[in-house]
């Protein structure tokens, strides 16, 4: 009646079983040009759609009903009935009526992607379109929230399914979320900068819809303001300055301030804005005030206790200030915490890199037409630190309060650059793996990190890591720890050197090689033996083969 449709006919079934065939066929029979839609406010999975849609599909087609297929409306599959708060599920209620009456129901039983759910329907061109949330995806092992990088589209920008619509950063990788469904963006809730959690939702996608064409439409939907940089380079505020009040509290960081009855104006925010993360609360917690310098876990802009000196007009003109990515700060207190946490030491080798660059050159065009991957020289000293780690597992082990946790397993990290830093992806049951599946992996760790697709599952879970600075030209470094892993190895240019064999001085392709290990669990005769064990295997790879 509200919106004057009398043109809509509502059937309720009042039984499932035994299904009312002939009653239901009857009644379509009258409106055979109708558009029959199946309604439910359950998920897919737990109403009564996969029973009566075969039943239903039968009765329409003996009532000579011109549509095929039955049209759903209602909420996607789900691994509960109903979430959320009432008010939420008001709107979906309203959004599933509204979706029903204006017969933009999916035909596809499984058409929606998994980080959204129906939310509300929206009035656009003379149809009812479904507005559907843009939510957080799951984030990985112990990453618990993100920050809104960019978003990539802007509200009434058209949308194909699955196309990234925004970038999340997190403390691990930067990911893109994509759209569920094609459509028009809609609204945008949280904006750049923004700290989100886990299934908060980011925007609005309004499926189906053309581009907003009114200033109405365009006005519904209009994104939440990006904070805007400011003109000129602003003096450094004094470290020792609280969190505004007035500033909103993200989910996870609220959630610490309520159950530890913390004053968040007391707290130094070290966020966009002044706004406080999760690690200031944290620091707060443990050293009594974020703002102490000596609090190991302060974050990187909280290091120096003196603000910072203005520098001259002149020079001021032409600097500029932009905030560290969350994934900048995250490396920044990781690496400051090994150094902190971890006795850690370096040890040293060469190795004559002659024989494995004979292997590669005879065999790389042979490898790369059998097993469709290059040949590096990555895998094969993946495969050397294993070999090494059977025979010395404390580099495979780590320090857990006052015990030794030794992993019989061998997970590979593989160092990797990125234009927003360095990730660590993660080559799992390296040791049940040969070189060509090893290459593989890492040559698609290379490219998904060159992409920005690299997800925090994939860093996950290593037990060691290996990082070549020598892609980079580097001749010799010490690699700093991953925590909470006890060794990592750093590969290093190949450089021609004079060397003596045989009392003779000969021209050999030589590499610096580097272990950097915790010296509170490893000892300096297992970290020197590691290292000329893979010393040894890698200037003579049939000894991999062998297993000598």
């Amino acid at each position: 009646d509200a919106r004057n449709e009398w043109d809509t006919e509502i059937l309720r079934l009042e039984q499932l079983y035994p299904f009312p065939s002939k009653a239901l066929t009857e009644q379509l029979a009258l409106t055979p040009d109708a558009a029959v839609v199946w309604c439910q406010e359950e998920p897919k999975n737990m109403g009564s759609w996969t029973f009566v849609r075969d039943c239903i599909e039968e009765s329409m087609q003996e009532a000579g009903i011109k549509q095929a297929r039955l049209m759903y409306a209602g909420r996607e599959a789900a691994a509960s009935p109903a979430t959320g708060s009432l008010a939420r599920h008001n709107r979906e209620q309203a959004a599933l009526v509204a979706s029903a009456l204006g017969h933009e129901a999916s035909e596809q039983a499984d058409s929606s992607a998994g980080n959204s759910r129906l939310a509300a329907a929206v009035w656009q061109g003379g149809q009812i379109r479904m507005a559907i949330e843009i939510t957080v995806p799951t984030l990985g092992e112990s990453v618990a929230d993100a920050t809104v990088a960019r978003w990539m589209k802007s509200t009434g920008d058209a949308v194909a399914a699955d196309e990234p619509v925004v970038e999340l950063e997190t403390d691990k990788v930067t990911l893109e979320v994509p759209a569920p469904a094609a459509g028009t963006m809609g609204e945008i809730i949280a904006a750049e900068g923004a700290n989100v959690e886990v299934g908060a939702v980011l925007g609005m996608l309004n499926e189906g819809a053309a581009a907003a064409s009114s200033p109405a439409a365009a006005a519904k939907v209009e994104a939440a303001p990006a904070p805007t940089p400011a003109s000129a380079p602003a003096p450094a505020a004094a470290p020792v300055a609280a969190a505004s009040s007035d500033l909103p509290l993200s989910p996870a960081v609220r959630r610490l301030v309520e159950e530890n009855n913390l004053n968040p104006a007391a707290i130094r925010g070290t966020g966009v804005d002044g706004r406080l993360t999760k690690a200031d609360v944290l620091a707060h917690m443990k050293g009594g005030s974020s703002s102490q310098s000596t609090a190991p876990a302060a974050a990187p802009a909280a290091a120096s206790a003196a603000p910072r000196q203005t520098p001259r007009a002149e020079d001021a003109a032409r600097e500029e200030r932009v905030p560290m990515s969350k994934l900048r700060q995250v490396i920044a207190t990781r690496l400051k915490s090994a150094q902190n946490t971890a006795a850690m030491l370096t040890t040293f080798n060469e190795v004559d890199m002659s024989a494995l660059m004979t292997l590669r050159s005879d065999y790389r065009q042979e490898f790369e037409a059998a097993h469709g991957t290059r040949l590096g020289f990555m895998g094969m000293f993946v495969l050397a630190s294993v070999k090494a780690l059977q025979e010395f597992p404390a580099v495979n082990a780590e320090i857990d309060g006052t015990d030794i946790i030794y992993k019989n397993y061998y997970n590979i990290g593989v160092a990797v650059g990125t234009p927003q830093g360095l990730v660590v992806p993660v080559v799992r049951d390296a040791g049940a793996m040969g070189l060509a599946a090893i290459e593989t992996k890492i040559a698609d760790f290379g490219d998904r990190a060159r992409n920005g697709k690299i997800t925090p599952d994939d860093m996950a879970g290593g037990s060691f890591t290996i990082s070549n600075g020598g892609v980079y030209g580097s001749l010799m470094s010490t690699p700093i720890l991953n925590p909470p892993q006890s060794g990592i190895l750093g590969m290093h240019k190949i450089e021609k050197r004079p060397v003596v064999i045989d009392d003779a001085v000969v021209i050999r392709p030589m590499m610096y090689l580097a272990l950097s290990y915790d010296h509170r669990i490893i000892d300096g005769r297992e970290a020197v033996s590691f290292l000329a064990r893979i010393k040894e295997l890698v200037e003579d790879p049939r000894r991999l083969v062998l297993g000598v």
